[in-house]
């Protein structure tokens, strides 16, 4: 085989392998499949694709090399690269110090009397969770592996608080499917960026003597735990709320 063959070879091959890596990551996204498809796949095909390509990159320098060419050519080096992004997730995870989180998927500010789901319900399309609060089963763990999700307190009004609540939810990409502005909440679905699982998320807004209290809960429909991510959803949305005049 030519050094032009085989080196296209090697580079269509790792570019091939690399928009299926992307595709099982975002597919759920363009509505290709369940979330929980991708994710599956991902976990048991991702690595085969990066070792494959790599495989065939050293390959390719062999073959360049017997064949008294060149042997790391653009086209080559490129796939090598293309093959490391692939195994990027698999190793960055290895390097990263591993946290351990509790299996759970619903967060809430307040453990006591969370924030109840009016319009939302158990039939919300592809969940396996329940929206009923476990109760302090589940908020025990909480307190422990998430301390710092609490309340927010704010200096704002009730109302005004909660017009800026919906436009924060808005510019953080949420689907709000209810308000209610008499009872000052609203309801909303959060997608992951990375194969796009859907969270349902609730919004309340209190009176309180000096401004009001903003609780927020958070839960995934599907997962008997999150790997954090409805903890980290509050905590990004307490904060910008505090950095958002």
């Amino acid at each position: 085989m030519s050094k032009l063959n085989i080196n296209t070879l090697c580079l269509t091959f790792s570019v091939l392998c690399l928009s299926l890596a992307v595709l099982m990551v975002f597919g759920a996204s363009l509505n290709l499949w369940e979330p929980i498809q991708g994710f599956s796949a991902s976990r048991q095909y991702n690595d085969s694709l990066g070792y494959i390509t790599l495989v065939l990159v050293i390959l390719t320098f062999i073959i360049n090399g017997y064949n008294q060419q060149k042997v790391f050519t653009v086209k080559a080096i490129t796939a090598l690269v293309l093959g490391i992004a692939i195994l990027t997730p698999t190793i960055i995870n290895t390097l990263r110090v591993p946290v351990r989180y509790p299996p759970i998927h619903d967060i809430s500010t307040d453990t006591t009397t969370p924030p109840s789901f009016v319009f939302l319900d158990d039939t919300r399309a592809g969940a396996k969770n329940s929206l009923h609060y476990a109760g302090q089963e589940i908020a025990d763990q909480q307190h422990k592996a998430f301390p710092n999700v609490k309340p927010l307190l704010t200096s704002q009004a009730q109302d005004k608080a909660y017009q800026k609540s919906l436009q924060l939810a808005d510019k953080m990409g949420w689907e709000i499917v209810y308000q209610d502005p008499e009872q000052q909440f609203f309801e909303a679905t959060a997608y992951t960026p990375f194969f796009h699982f859907a969270d349902d998320v609730i919004v309340r807004v209190s009176e309180q003597s000096n401004g009001s209290k903003i609780d927020i809960r958070s839960v995934s429909r599907i997962g008997r735990g999150d790997r954090g991510v409805n903890a980290q959803r509050i905590n990004h949305f307490i904060n910008d709320f505090k950095q958002t005049r």
